[in-house]
C-alpha cells in the first residue's frame, strides 16, 4: 500500500508541475511548456495514459486523505 501511495504522490507531483509550467508558458507567451510531453513525448497515446494515471492518482490520494 505504501508503494502505491508513493507512486500516486510522484504522479501527482508530475501533474502539478506540468500544470504550473503550462500556466507559466502561457504567461510568458510560449504555450508549449508541457512537462509530460517533454518527459514522455513519444506519442500522444503515452501522454494520454500519463494524464489518466495522474487523474487516478489524485483520486486515490483524495480518498486516502
Amino acid at each position: 500500500m505504501k508503494a502505491l501511495h508513493t507512486i500516486a504522490f510522484i504522479l501527482l507531483a508530475v501533474g502539478g508541475l506540468n500544470w504550473g509550467l503550462v500556466g507559466l508558458g502561457w504567461l510568458m507567451g510560449s504555450a508549449d511548456w508541457i512537462l509530460v510531453h517533454m518527459l514522455f513525448g513519444l506519442s500522444m497515446e503515452i501522454d494520454a495514459i500519463v494524464y489518466v494515471l495522474v487523474g487516478l492518482s489524485a483520486a486515490w490520494l483524495l480518498i486516502g486523505h
